[in-house]
């Protein structure tokens, strides 16, 4: 009898272990990369957008194990259906919602239990403001059961997964010109007496793209220049070594305004950074934030160097990035706390932030919400300096409803998207910024008084942004529809939109 039983017990051993093994291959083996972003861009191609919303937990999870291991998910009480109109009024400490989020510690808690490895003192991590919590973490059964929570959980994605640092290294910085960094103080080619024209108060260069928007009649003949309006950049921070937005930022016909260099970045990524590491310091890094910065509100002062649109406007500036993409886990966490922080003080009412991503995120759509509920204006970028990413349209988080998208246009009578561009149905404004000859708009080099090129939806969005801050100024208001309202009358299709460019250029002589 045992012996006629032996057979049977290993036919069921080899079966039971053969569905033991496929579930391990389902759980246990990760897709590669390249299978993942082939999805990506097809998703892309076919729906206009990535959502980690329409993938299953196998997928989650492999873009979770293939980055930092980080998830951030975000969590409800089970009576609250939309979280999104309610986000800035909620007290994640009332009872509800500490309910919600310890079922979700607690969850997570009881499936790592036996993980020798789990700290839940270190990898579990609460946001103070938004209901979210970040979990550092390569279980698949961590994904799939909180993705089935549904009552309590609204999304559980992975934080750090990106394309960007396969097709540009990350710690080549001097070769991401791609990614909108550059070797600090270089201008890319040479810059000609056709490219500007000189303020008459200091001589400061204007940049041609001025002329192309009536930026000058705006100045001279309304008297408009962003008194006492604060513009908040999110980007990669201002560089310590351009004197004009440190000590040189209230000078000249700039006096009596103020900057604010600020850092919501980590200083080093992946693994658990809210743990381990500290804030980043503001300096740029990078060189974009710089430039951005500079086209927002350049100072109308001593030296030769370039003016912004709104020359007399504060500043807050803020590192949330080492380039344009918000791409792994800590950057999207320096990006949600900047917007928090802004809505919070409630001194910056536009925001102008020249980043995206092709990947959405829960946190920062989270993020942006509670800022646009709070009355916050905010300017995006259509797409970002990446060649690799110009043949797709708005990227996030300008996509988002609650954001303004912004893209470049070259010097033509007809539109036709600058260099490393993007257009689509999503785009509210675009702005001249390319020449035939290549040549783009001007603004600050990371030192110094020498004038560098800068272009794309980038320069449009903080070109756009600075218009905004002289429509605030007069109109006395920081009402976001009043100044939309403004914009829109004074650009060249409204009051239809193109399905490529929006409502058009503006013109900043109307306003």
């Amino acid at each position: 009898m045992n012996k006629l039983l032996l057979p049977v017990l290993a036919l069921l051993i080899f079966i039971v272990g053969c569905g033991k093994e496929e579930m391990i291959v389902e759980s246990g083996d990760p897709i590669t990369r390249d299978a993942m972003n082939k999805q990506v861009f097809e998703t892309l191609n076919n729906e206009g957008e990535f959502r980690w919303s329409s993938v299953s937990d196998h997928f989650v999870w492999s873009a979770l194990v293939r980055s930092d291991n980080i998830l951030s998910i975000g969590y409800k009480p089970e009576n609250v259906s939309d979280v999104h109109s309610i986000i800035h009024q909620i007290d994640i400490n009332d009872a509800q919602w500490t309910a919600a989020r310890n079922k979700v510690i607690n969850t997570i808690k009881d499936i790592l239990k036996d993980d020798p490895n789990f700290d839940a003192e270190k990898h579990i991590y609460v946001k103070d403001v938004l209901p979210v919590v970040i979990v550092y973490t390569n279980s698949f059964e961590v994904v799939q059961t909180l993705r089935a929570m549904k009552e309590n959980v609204r999304y559980a994605e992975p934080m750090g997964y990106s394309i960007e640092p396969d097709v540009v290294p990350q710690e080549d910085l001097s070769n991401r010109s791609d990614s909108g960094c550059g070797a600090p103080g270089v201008a890319s080619g040479a810059v000609l007496g056709s490219d500007y024209t000189n303020d008459p108060a200091y001589n400061n260069k204007i940049s041609w793209t001025y002329s192309r928007m009536n930026v000058e009649d705006a100045w001279y003949n309304q008297n408009l220049n962003g008194d006492n309006v604060t513009v908040a950049v999110f980007d990669t921070g201002t560089s310590d070594d351009q004197y004009k937005l440190r000590a040189g930022f209230a000078k000249g016909d700039s006096r009596q305004r103020y900057i604010s260099p600020r850092s919501t970045h980590w200083t080093t990524t992946g693994m658990w950074w809210w743990e381990e590491t500290t804030l980043d310091s503001p300096h740029d890094q990078c060189g974009h934030g710089t430039s951005m910065s500079g086209t927002v509100c350049g100072a109308r002062s001593s030296g030769t160097s370039t003016m912004g649109v709104a020359w007399k406007s504060n500043l807050l500036s803020y590192r949330v990035t080492e380039d344009v993409i918000i791409g792994d886990s800590s950057e999207k966490d320096g990006v949600s706390d900047a917007f928090v922080e802004v809505a919070q003080e409630g001194d910056a009412k536009i925001v102008s932030m020249s980043l995206g991503d092709v990947f959405s995120s829960g946190q920062v759509e989270d993020a942006v919400v509670y800022a646009y509920n709070n009355g916050v204006l905010i300017f995006a970028a259509a797409g970002t300096s990446l060649t690799w990413t110009s043949w797709y349209g708005v990227i996030f988080p300008a996509s988002l409803s609650q954001t303004v998208a912004v893209t470049g246009v070259t010097d033509e009578a007809n539109y036709s998207r600058c260099d490393n561009c993007h257009d689509g149905s999503g785009v509210d404004f675009v702005v001249k910024m390319e020449k035939s000859n290549g040549n783009r708009a001007l603004t600050y080099r990371m030192s110094g008084n020498e004038a560098s090129w800068v272009g794309g939806s980038s320069t449009a969005t903080a070109h756009t942004a600075g218009a905004a801050a002289l429509i605030s100024q007069k109109y006395g208001t920081t009402n976001r529809t009043t100044i939309l309202n403004v914009l829109k009358n004074a650009s060249q299709n409204y009051p239809y939109r193109s399905g490529s460019f929006g409502w058009g250029t503006y013109d900043m002589s109307q306003f």
